[in-house]
């Protein structure tokens, strides 16, 4: 493994964690969560452990948007890396693989490894390693061989990044397994490019199917170079936004990460419209603007728009707006 005995991995990490690196690496933070939060062992020897077929169909059924919106993007994924000796897992928010792609003949040896639908692979059960430690870290990585925790794992390469539903949570994990002995840096990269290119297509087919009735707006991320999606209903409200977008326009309002989303009208939150509406069109989508950006005071809308209270009621009745 590496040139190292069981023994010399499992004092290795045994002495990272001693050394308190775990301030300064991200690596030895992981290894001392899974020995001294988990109360793993290194040099243990034991296979993952596997849900029942009951409890794997369970699981597949509570992420079935997910799985539906992964398929076209694992088969592409598989496509690149395949013939290379990896295999593509698609992994739930708590680290178990409900789908997978790999060569028939490469099945028995991911099989034996853990590497296959159903199989626990949280930090918890396996220690440090790429699904595990992506559902905790909540970022693309690569858990190269000797830098996983067990030493039964130090031949395999891991390559996960994390995947955001429809409403910016985090939803699971794609990832991208070998266990051959020739994967170079330079193949690595290659790889970490591809998973987080496929995983940014899982989620763009995620957010499209939850908003299917609705305007995609692409955005530009906070990063200036990624590229967010924002959902406008007919009324032209914002009504849903990526991970991307929420980080890339959210700030103050009221749409950053892991908050729910209040509509936002779409001129407030992407420009290109007047700074005032008018009611001279007689829109429901004008009222709902108003009366957003008045935080639901009728008065304040009505003073905002420039017609009386009781005209705004009369408006807002006919269109049957609640307020």
């Amino acid at each position: 493994m590496n040139g190292s005995t069981p023994q010399h991995h499992a004092a290795r990490v045994e002495a990272a964690i001693a050394s308190g690196q775990a301030a300064r690496s991200a690596l030895v933070a992981s290894w001392r969560r899974s020995s001294r939060l988990h109360h793993l062992d290194p040099s243990g020897r034991g296979l993952p452990q596997r849900l029942t077929e009951v409890e794997l169909r369970t699981a597949r059924e509570r992420i079935a948007p997910l799985l539906a919106a992964a398929q076209g993007a694992m088969d592409r994924l598989y496509q690149a890396v395949g013939a290379a000796g990896c295999c593509v897992l698609l992994a739930d928010g708590e680290g178990v693989p409900v789908d997978r792609r790999g060569t028939p003949a490469d099945d028995t040896t991911f099989q034996s490894w853990g590497l296959w639908t159903g199989a626990l692979w949280s930090e918890e059960h396996e220690g440090t390693n790429g699904i595990g430690t992506c559902v905790v870290e909540q970022r693309p990585l690569t858990i190269d061989r000797d830098q996983h925790f067990f030493t039964r794992n130090t031949l395999l390469s891991c390559t996960a990044v994390p995947i955001y539903d429809h409403e910016a949570a985090f939803a699971g994990v794609l990832d991208v397994s070998s266990c051959r002995a020739d994967r170079t840096d330079a193949f690595a990269s290659l790889i970490a490019l591809a998973a987080g290119e496929a995983a940014r297509r899982i989620e763009a087919d995620l957010f499209r199917r939850a908003f299917a009735h609705a305007r995609i707006v692409l955005t530009a991320g906070a990063d200036g170079q990624s590229i967010g999606l924002v959902a406008v209903d007919a009324d032209d409200l914002v009504i849903g936004a990526t991970r991307t977008a929420r980080a890339g326009l959210g700030i103050g309002l009221g749409i950053a990460p892991g908050r729910p989303l209040q509509p936002v009208p779409a001129a407030d939150l992407l420009g290109g419209e007047p700074a005032h509406d008018h009611l001279a069109g007689g829109q429901r989508a004008v009222l709902q603007r108003a009366l957003l950006r008045a935080g639901g005071n009728v008065s304040a809308a009505a003073k905002a728009l420039g017609v009386s209270r009781a005209t705004l009621h009369r408006k807002l009745k006919r269109f049957d707006i609640k307020h």
